[in-house]
């Protein structure tokens, strides 16, 4: 990824994350922000996840794809998200909020991924390089670069995707499905 963030601005932003959440268990208004008071890079639009670990097991994980607001806003949004409206885990409570340990994946943007068949798809991936999408007429879904440490090889790793998508594990060998692959910047609070 070109035009890396600062560590000063990545630090920014796992702050922003942090207090929002906090601010919301606390049931306190959200401010609003002031972008301009932000550096161009933490004002241009930006898409990104945030991962909330408990003693390193997932507790929550949100984010966006498309870009559609400048990357300290969805930072701020994400983590909110994160922390109460994925499906997968009760909201987070006031008690865990110390435990947590927030990372941001910056995204870049998602570019088409040409293929032939399954196999060329298999080999135009990068595991440990490329987050995938997978779109299927109305269905949509994604992994980031990470998810590649679970599901090491390819067919393991489209196989859960098509699962995540609704669809049988099997379908990107079968069925022609439009893949996009992007990639991250990482970052993460410390333990």
């Amino acid at each position: 990824m070109t035009n890396q963030l600062s560590g000063e601005e990545q630090k920014l932003l796992l702050e922003t994350a942090r207090n929002a959440i906090w601010k919301e268990l606390n049931k306190e208004e959200k401010l609003p922000l002031v972008v301009d008071e932000y550096s161009p890079m933490l004002q241009e639009k930006g898409a990104c996840f945030i991962t909330l670990k408990k003693k390193g097991v997932l507790r929550g994980c949100v984010g966006s794809i498309e870009v559609v607001q400048p990357l300290i806003k969805d930072v701020r949004d994400r983590a909110v998200a994160a922390a109460f409206q994925d499906y997968r885990f009760p909201p987070l409570t006031l008690p865990e909020f110390d435990e947590i340990r927030i990372e941001i994946s910056r995204l870049t943007q998602p570019c088409i991924l040409n293929y032939e068949d399954a196999e060329d798809l298999i080999n135009k991936l990068r595991p440990q390089i490329d987050g995938v999408i997978l779109r299927y007429q109305t269905r949509r879904a994604t992994f980031l670069p990470q998810v590649w440490e679970q599901l090491p090889s390819p067919e393991l790793f489209l196989n859960r995707l098509c699962i995540k998508m609704g669809l049988d594990q099997s379908a990107w060998r079968s069925v022609k499905l439009q893949v996009e692959t992007y990639q991250v910047e990482k970052f993460q609070e410390e333990n």
